[in-house]
């Protein structure tokens, strides 16, 4: 499919806070701020960087606390913004900031807990201690900051989730640091380098089950889920879920591992009911986990359960209120559930996050798409850069344009290039044409063909649309999916599960 593939994020309206309601944000809610490098060695922002990211971790272990995500928290690493304007974009009451400073066999960490509305310290604090003594020392931090908020940590509780290994081994903590600095800046050499960094961890610590679910995760980077068939042969010839396996079974209750388990499940072999089980397992074990939110609500989403899906990114939202992933997902909802002035506000926030990434233009094209309008969708799509989002957003274009002769050259071009790598993209474009006899047509193609796109016919809006063609539900079932039928079903009984859930809770 095309849309599938278009990177797409929501504006700050949509966030579950804003600078209209931060004020009421619970006492028990802070982010951690990137502690600044004070070793004067760019190469030990690594480490500052990976002890902020542990008392994230540490500090989530606390029921009633929110704690919002590293995605978050670190857009704010120059430190120029104000504490209440960073306090109002993440939706928190308090921020935990600081420096390190690591020199040979010292480490100084300084902190300070701050109200965020006022800049006023409500703590601080400076710790100057051997490097040996690192764990025991963020200890004492997050043990005092949860002190001040009045919460009770898991401590050492068997579900209670932590980045450490489980031999206390410095050095290979250090690799997964340095491994997550890498994994971050997301790019193929980079994670290429965060391979070699966990492989390093695991040698040093064989038992240490994080390092190896973060390798899982690691290898299946280069498929950027935009070539699914390629992604297909990639996690094939790679390790990863042995190093799934191999977590799980050093730690069963480790929840990162069960939520990469779960995108193995549902992205590379396709078994929604697999992914959806390692994803609650996931949350069941870390209820703020992002990446088992984020997935879980995909799940939910090719499955046809829209307002769970946005329900359960909205959760999400809450821990990691400016994450591109959640963003990403949740207007994709917005535009299946036809909100599109919704989905407009969304796309002007792209440009205002991701000027530069690939397709980020192409949303404005398959907006005008959704909404009918062809002129608009042809201006968006020539004034984009020259490559294969501009390529396909041109023949989607023009599918639904008044020039039926550059209609069909557009689509002939298309057949021609991608027909055989992209055989549901193809049922697209027929989808575009108001044409479903040769839709469905493409759609069977790609289902031989193991498109992974013909088993997602409910994340595309333009699919949807013949969902009361008896031609849809049949295909459904060919293709092993849900049907109409049962969508309707699990959505009319979504409203009690909720209430159930929420009273659980």
């Amino acid at each position: 499919m095309l849309g599938l593939a278009v990177v797409l994020l929501l504006t700050d309206r949509f966030a579950p806070r804003n600078s209209e309601n931060v004020a009421a944000a619970s006492d028990k809610s802070i982010a951690v701020l990137p502690l600044v490098n004070a070793s004067g060695d760019d190469k030990q922002q690594f480490f500052s960087d990976g002890i902020s990211e542990s008392l994230i971790v540490a500090l989530s272990q606390a029921p009633g606390l929110t704690v919002i995500g590293r995605n978050s928290s670190f857009r704010f690493r120059d430190g120029k913004t104000d504490s209440k304007t960073v306090g109002e974009k993440l939706g928190v009451a308090r921020l935990l900031g600081g420096s390190v400073q690591h020199a040979g066999d010292m480490v100084r960490i300084s902190v300070e807990l701050v109200d965020a509305p006022s800049g006023r310290a409500l703590w601080s604090q400076r710790y100057d201690r051997p490097y040996k003594d690192l764990f025991a020392l963020q200890d004492d931090i997050t043990t005092a900051v949860a002190d001040v908020l009045k919460a009770k940590l898991l401590g050492d509780a068997p579900t209670a989730q932590s980045d450490r290994p489980p031999s206390g081994n410095i050095e290979a903590y250090n690799a997964l640091l340095e491994a997550n600095f890498q994994a971050a800046k997301l790019t193929d050499e980079s994670n290429r380098r965060a391979i070699a960094l966990l492989d390093r961890a695991i040698a040093l610590d064989p038992n240490y089950a994080l390092a190896y679910a973060k390798r899982a995760r690691a290898w299946t980077f280069p498929l950027a889920w935009n070539d699914p068939i390629v992604a297909k042969g990639l996690v094939a010839a790679s390790p990863a879920r042995a190093d799934v396996r191999r977590a799980l079974a050093l730690n069963p209750n480790l929840a990162y591992a069960h939520a990469i388990a779960g995108n193995l499940s549902g992205y590379i072999d396709g078994d929604p009911a697999a992914a959806e089980a390692d994803y609650r397992r996931a949350l069941a074990l870390q209820p703020d986990l992002s990446v088992a939110l984020t997935g879980l609500s995909r799940q939910m989403s090719q499955a046809g359960r829209y307002p769970e899906a946005i329900d359960l990114i909205r959760r999400s939202l809450l821990s990691d209120p400016l994450s591109a992933t959640a963003y990403a997902q949740l207007a994709r909802l917005l535009q299946l559930t036809g909100q599109l002035d919704e989905a407009q506000a969304a796309f002007d926030k792209v440009r205002e996050l991701l000027p530069d990434a690939p397709g980020v233009q192409a949303n404005f094209v398959w907006l005008a798409i959704t909404r009918g309008d062809a002129e608009t969708a042809m201006r968006s799509a020539q004034a984009m850069p020259p490559g294969k989002f501009r390529d396909d957003s041109l023949a989607a274009a023009a599918q639904i344009g008044t020039d039926r002769a550059a209609a069909d050259t557009a689509l002939r071009d298309y057949i021609d290039k991608q027909g055989e790598a992209n055989p549901s993209g193809v049922a697209e474009m027929y989808a575009l044409r108001s044409e479903p006899g040769p839709m469905f047509d493409w759609l069977k193609h790609a289902l031989a063909a193991d498109d992974p796109g013909a088993k997602w016919p409910w994340e595309d809006p333009y699919f949807i649309r013949y969902r009361n063609d008896p031609r849809f539900a049949e295909y459904c079932k060919q293709a092993g999916i849900v049907t109409p039928a049962q969508v309707d079903a699990a959505n009319a009984a979504y409203p009690a599960k909720r209430a159930n859930e929420a009273g659980a809770r």
